[in-house]
């Protein structure tokens, strides 16, 4: 095929290049006027606490939606939230099937049926190392090591050229569940040609290895035997090989396994479900927790970044209906801390120390390996796959810029950093970005999705940082006052006898009396000209720059 019978191969991201978590790439192929688009991965992050009231924030789907007829599928790399996790939110604007591993198929049925979706969506189960063919794609799934069963590379052929997507990874040498990277296939397919690599910057900064999940079984089985109370481990709840060298950490010291969590009982579920965790005895569940003496039990929560509705942060408050710590217990943080997450994580353990807890994080003993590939894992995959042009996505601008130096140094011909919003020709012809297109955030508020630049949350903010201001007044047509206005407040005043806030009535009346004749009789010029009078009174002797409302009752 000649370059001018090839179509342009482009990637497009809309989350998860520039940050880490909430993925959503695309990939066209085709002409100006016929291309075909497949997503791969839809995910969510978790609010830093920098928006108050708002738990899940997703990317904003609206470029691909407005060309939903030319998507031919959504496939998914694996089943962490940050690349399923928006799928229940934001199936019904795109409406494509979805090709899954069998265990990644069995988590996300769960999501669907809590959405009420499960018989809309067509699920097609992928084999592992399966190869299936979607329009001008041409995807192979290449099994990796990750912190979560059958995570997936994927290699998608095309006429331009190939692409190596390389989702969520690490090299681990002895996983406790599931097959080890497949090495063979990722050379075989170095060999064959790799256009482009798009691959995993979380740990770009981090020298030497990731380390292997089999090497922490040494150290918990220690830990929980010194122990003589009580002792919980919290963990992310989707790493199910961290489950199963917790329980062989326990049944070790005689002790039996109690899980608690939703998310942990849902995952359990489905790995069950597909043989994994198979010669690992069934655990006992969270009602049934006092059925176990304190010095034989260890209990894996959900919480460990301090989530406040999570199993931990409910037993640390004594808030939980079935589990209690106290003097004693023991808390092991198998986890690595998430940024944003340390002031609710620092909150959480404090709140363990008051109840005479002993604690235990990654700092302090071996009780974590990441999930995501360090410098040494990185640079073997460049010399195994060999591609002509490195994508780093899956990270903050900094290891974006860190992985593409690294790229540089594997002898990488082109190394592209670009962010959420950017179109990047892979081929014919020079990698680059040639344009730009919208990408923005989703906030889930309540049950409905709103765009996080909507005035809701800057409103919601602004009160949050210098509260809120309501005048209520009434006047006749000719815009006398009938009665005295009325000032309410919130995060301002300790009660309606402090001077500045009677005097901030005084400024509403004189706002008024200060009108011409022709603008008293206009609502919105008495609106402007009180709230403008009130936020002033009160900028200037509190500081504040509330949010003001003025509400007008006008009586002929």
């Amino acid at each position: 095929m000649t370059q001018q019978d090839q179509g342009d191969l482009v990637f497009v991201p809309l989350g998860g290049a520039g940050e880490i978590g909430m993925n959503l790439n695309l990939y066209g192929y085709g002409t100006e006027n016929e291309q075909s688009w497949v997503m791969i991965d839809l995910g969510v992050t978790f609010n830093d606490g920098s928006i108050p009231g708002v738990d899940l924030i997703m990317p904003d789907p609206s470029f691909i939606e407005e060309q939903r007829d030319d998507l031919l599928a959504l496939v998914l790399t694996h089943a962490h939230e940050d690349h399923l996790g928006a799928v229940p939110y934001l199936w019904r604007r795109l409406r494509c099937p979805i090709y899954a591993t069998p265990f990644t198929a069995s988590v996300l049925r769960r999501k669907l049926v809590e959405a009420d979706l499960l018989d809309e969506v067509e699920i097609i189960v992928v084999p592992l190392n399966g190869r299936f063919q979607i329009g001008p794609f041409d995807f192979e799934l290449i099994t990796l090591t990750h912190s979560i069963p059958e995570p997936n590379a994927i290699a998608i052929r095309t006429p331009t050229g190939t692409v190596l997507h390389t989702g969520d990874w690490k090299f681990d040498p002895d996983p406790v569940v599931g097959e080890a990277s497949d090495l063979e296939a990722l050379r075989r397919l170095g060999d064959e040609g790799v256009r482009a690599m798009v691959c995993d910057s979380t740990n770009v900064f981090t020298p030497g290895e990731s380390g292997s999940e089999a090497e922490l079984l040494a150290n918990l089985t220690r830990l929980i035997g010194e122990a003589t109370g009580k002792v919980a481990v919290a963990c992310f709840a989707s790493n199910v090989a961290r489950l199963e060298t917790i329980s062989q950490a326990a049944r070790a010291n005689g002790r039996e396994i109690v899980i608690a969590g939703q998310s942990l009982i849902r995952i359990e579920k489905a790995a069950r479900e597909n043989g994994y965790l198979a010669e690992t005895p069934a655990f006992i569940q969270q009602e049934e927790a006092s059925s176990v003496p304190a010095a034989k039990s260890v209990i894996i929560c959900t919480g460990s970044q301090g989530e406040s509705r999570a199993a931990l942060s409910r037993i640390a408050a004594n808030d939980h209906p079935y589990i209690s710590l106290g003097s004693g217990d023991t808390v092991l943080f198998s986890s690595r801390v998430i940024p944003g997450n340390e002031t609710s994580i620092a909150h959480l353990q404090n709140q363990l120390v008051r109840l005479g807890v002993d604690i235990v994080t990654a700092k302090d003993e071996f009780i974590h390996v990441s999930g995501h590939p360090a410098r040494d894992e990185l640079a073997y995959m460049y010399q195994l796959v060999r591609p002509e042009v490195s994508i780093p996505v899956h990270g903050e601008l900094r290891h974006l810029r860190e992985h593409a130096r690294l790229a540089r140094e594997c002898q990488v011909a082109t190394a592209i950093v670009a962010e959420n919003g950017s179109v990047i020709r892979i081929g014919p012809g020079d990698a680059k970005i040639v344009d730009h297109v919208y990408s923005g955030r989703l906030i889930l508020e309540g049950s409905r999705l709103v765009p996080m630049d909507s005035e809701i949350f800057k409103s919601r903010t602004r009160a949050m940082w210098h509260g809120t201001a309501t005048v209520s007044i009434v006047v006749d047509e000719d815009g006398e006052m009938l009665a005295d206005p009325q000032l309410s407040t919130t995060g301002l005043f300790e009660n309606d006898r402090d001077p500045i806030y009677l005097e901030a009535i005084v400024q509403a009346e004189e706002a008024v009396s200060a009108l011409s004749d022709r603008h008293v009789r206009d609502d919105g010029r008495v609106r402007e000209a009180v709230r403008l009078a009130v936020r002033r009174h009160l900028r200037n002797h509190l500081g504040k720059k509330p949010v003001t409302e003025v509400h007008l009752m006008r009586i002929s």
